[in-house]
């Protein structure tokens, strides 16, 4: 491409493809003259499909095994990786709303072809082991509430193509309601099942406090950085930067301030949320597990087992297979929709929704059944946090690229983030980057 081209295409490499979601672009009108709540309220939605992604079962078993091989430490862990979301979360929005492209379709209209199909491939890696958590978790939820075997409920996952289907041809909004009410079940559950525990709310607070700890002890690292592959999750920032897109912005800088500012507002009111019951995880783990001795519950299964002769209440494990149930499936929405923005805007290629989702069930699938089949249960607890540990590593190649077009005027004309914004997306990805490479280093001299 010549410079004229890119002049003309606002600093891209290429002119602007077909739109993600193509479907459901600006299928959800905003009323130029209505009231700026009507207003925001019609950009609440994409936030909370996003914070699905804070509860998904890979963040379970990370929580629980941080909360009772660790107490109440990794909680600060929690609370920076909310952080780190919020801020590449607005990137995403803004990304979108400013360019009109999401995640995918940017790398590919600024990147040459070998880079593009690289970070593809690697996109595609993350969405598989998003997705392989999404089927053990709920094969376990199906396990715990009405007793089917792990093998059985991990073919059973395949079945909620059918859900997203029906889902889809309601329209988007019933999406994002039906993803909204199920974050409300989980949010319930876990609030009853802290107040049984009773935690000591001072160990809780002083939980949140950082500590070098973290980075001196590889086991605790290991199990942070699983913390943090489960909460700021690679495909997290492709979906929002195609959901985003499903509102009818304005093509004036103000109508797309404003977007941007709604946008954001629904998505850090969202993962403030989402804080609260990833928090609630880790301590009801800590609470439950540590103080009582009991370091190595790592197991969802064996973690349900426990809740009810430790708390005293008959109802401490229903509401957890609730809850992880709700999880699994909530997931499978947000993963397939994920999978279909990263496939149609890095390589242009298309295929019906059902397609894709059987497809990357079945891909992930395979590796679940294997290893619930050769190893248990306790096989699939490894499994979950190192699918965790595999999304910390896949994070920085969504990352850098995202804070790079972000910051470029070129591309993002007069919505490129302040500089203030751009150096600590920048330090943000140079942090991941640089736990990860510990992480490598760690695992490479054998400790």
């Amino acid at each position: 491409m010549d410079a004229n081209v890119n002049w003309r295409s606002g600093g891209w490499r290429t002119e602007r493809g077909e739109p993600p979601l193509a479907d459901v672009y600006k299928s959800i009108r905003v009323a130029p003259n209505a009231s700026h709540f009507r207003r925001m309220a019609a950009f609440i939605g994409p936030g909370y499909m996003v914070a699905v992604g804070y509860m998904d079962p890979g963040n379970w078993a990370t929580s629980i095994a941080g909360g009772s091989k660790f107490g109440f430490t990794l909680l600060s862990v929690a609370l920076i990786s909310n952080i780190i979301a919020i801020v590449l979360q607005s990137l995403s929005a803004r990304l979108a709303i400013a360019s009109g492209r999401d995640l995918a379709q940017a790398c590919r209209d600024a990147f040459p072809k070998p880079v593009a199909y690289v970070l593809w491939l690697l996109a595609e890696l993350a969405i598989i082991a998003t997705d392989i958590a999404e089927v053990i978790g709920t094969a376990i939820g199906l396990n715990l509430l009405f007793g089917i075997p792990l093998e059985i409920g991990v073919i059973i996952t395949a079945l909620d193509v059918f859900l997203i289907l029906y889902l889809q041809k309601l329209g988007f909004r019933w999406i994002e309601a039906f993803i909204m009410g199920m974050l409300g079940v989980i949010a319930v559950c876990f609030f009853v099942q802290i107040a049984l525990a009773d935690p000591v709310w001072g160990d809780v607070i002083r939980g949140f406090a950082p500590t070098t700890e973290i980075l001196k002890n590889p086991e605790m690292l290991y199990l942070a950085l699983g913390i943090l592959g489960a909460t700021v999750m690679p495909h997290n920032l492709y979906l929002h930067s195609g959901i985003v897109l499903t509102r009818e912005i304005g093509e004036s800088v103000r109508e797309k301030r404003q977007a941007l500012t709604y946008a954001t507002i629904d998505s850090t009111v969202a993962l403030m949320f989402a804080l609260l019951v990833n928090a609630s995880i880790l301590i009801l783990a800590a609470a439950t597990f540590h103080t009582t001795g009991r370091s190595e519950v790592a197991e969802l299964g064996e973690a349900h087992s426990l809740l009810a002769p430790i708390l005293g209440f008959a109802i401490a494990p229903a509401l957890f297979g609730i809850s992880l149930l709700a999880c699994g499936i909530n997931s499978t929405v947000t993963a397939t929709l994920a999978g279909q923005i990263v496939m149609e805007g890095f390589i242009q290629f298309r295929m019906p929704p059902w397609m894709r989702r059987l497809i990357t069930r079945a891909i992930a699938i395979v590796p679940a059944a294997i290893v619930t089949i050769w190893y248990g249960e306790g096989g699939t607890a490894k499994l979950l946090i190192l699918s965790q540990v595999v999304l910390s590593l896949q994070l920085s190649f969504a990352v850098f690229p995202l804070v790079m077009f972000t910051a470029s005027k070129a591309k993002m004309g007069e919505l490129v983030a302040p500089r203030w914004l751009s150096v600590g997306a920048f330090a943000i990805a140079v942090f991941i980057a640089g736990l990860n490479i510990k992480l490598l280093y760690d695992v490479a001299v054998g400790s």
